[in-house]
């Protein structure tokens, strides 16, 4: 063997390897690119979190924070999770409203945001520890305020607003819901479940239930085929798409509910956007952008024509907001003619 061959033979593998590995990442780039996929000629999906809603601070908040009583100044008197604040949210553009449940001891489900009375109503005690008769009979506007408690704009107009499950669906046919359960428990799940089997399949399929794995978890083994997003399954669909989207692969968590994407980790993923809508809709899952990540368990929303524009102007995926009828418009006017 001539002397420096194996040297020559050995560059010349590595150029091969080098020229291989590049042309495959050139491909690889390519196959994950959104600037071919024409955008879907169809406007974003809104999905409007609690309905028309009093925002508040968000500086500091922890699980156990009254949000009621940091309320910004009511430019309007509609209150989370009631039918007026639902049906507002429509009449704005959103295509689906999130409210949460909670199981009351009369075997009813109860549409209410906390866990306990006492942040918002005149009651007190666990929301799960009352009738649904005692629970409707509450003012959910009694403890509202931008002041510090100087007044309470929202008090007296409340009473009797809080709707059971059974009213909202009724109210709403034929429109799409996010529920979402608050406890650990998985018997809510079996309790939701007799609830919902008593819809027909076509107002079933327009909702999807989450909350934390045990009751969505009883839910989904107790009504097969209902549309569900777990907790778990909403960071594992997350976390694995980033790791393993590169080759087209849509990971199990990530079939048959929703994929919500803080906007400051959207830019990052294989395909954003069109390529990923394209895919996760392929999967009958449905992306929503939510409002850019900062720590915690916290999630804003698209809540401004600022945090609006930061996406991309032909973007036509979902979009979670806490604003509906200030973002509604807005992306309302921007699909083409």
């Amino acid at each position: 063997m001539k002397k420096g061959g194996w040297k020559r033979r050995t560059l010349r593998g590595l150029a091969w390897f080098s020229a291989i590995a590049a042309v495959a990442s050139m491909l690889l780039f390519a196959g994950n690119q959104s600037r071919w996929i024409e955008p879907p000629a169809v406007q974003s999906f809104l999905l409007s979190h609690r309905g028309v809603h009093q925002t508040f601070d968000t500086h500091g908040l922890r699980n156990d924070t009254c949000t009621a009583a940091r309320i910004h100044a009511p430019t309007h008197a509609l209150i989370e999770n009631t039918l007026a604040s639902m049906r507002a949210a429509f009449d704005a553009g959103a295509d689906m409203v999130e409210f949460d449940v909670h199981p009351t001891r009369d075997g009813a489900f109860a549409v209410f945001h906390d866990w306990r009375l006492e942040c918002r109503t005149d009651g007190r005690g666990v929301v799960r520890d009352h009738t649904l008769a005692q629970l409707q009979a509450l003012d959910v506007g009694h403890g509202y305020t931008a002041d510090g408690g100087k007044t309470y704009p929202l008090r007296g107009k409340g009473t009797g607003l809080m709707p059971s499950l059974a009213q909202v669906l009724d109210a709403f046919p034929a429109r799409r819901f996010l529920i979402h359960m608050k406890s650990r428990d998985p018997e809510e799940g079996r309790l939701l479940a007799g609830h919902l089997a008593a819809l027909d399949a076509a107002q079933r399929d327009r909702l999807v239930v989450y909350g934390s794995d045990e009751p969505v978890g009883a839910l989904e083994q107790a009504l097969p085929g209902i549309r569900v997003a777990p907790r778990r399954a909403l960071v594992q669909c997350l976390l694995r798409y980033a790791a393993l989207g590169w080759s087209g692969y849509m990971p199990e968590a990530c079939r048959g509910g929703l994929m919500l994407v803080p906007a400051n980790v959207a830019p990052w993923l294989w395909g954003w956007p069109h390529r990923l809508q394209r895919r996760l809709e392929a999967a009958g899952t449905q992306l929503v952008v939510v409002g850019p990540y900062a720590g915690g368990d916290f999630s804003s929303g698209i809540d401004s024509a600022e945090s609006l524009a930061k996406l991309p102007a032909d973007y036509r995926g979902g979009l979670w907001t806490n604003r509906i009828e200030r973002i509604g418009p807005v992306v309302r006017s921007r699909l083409p003619d």
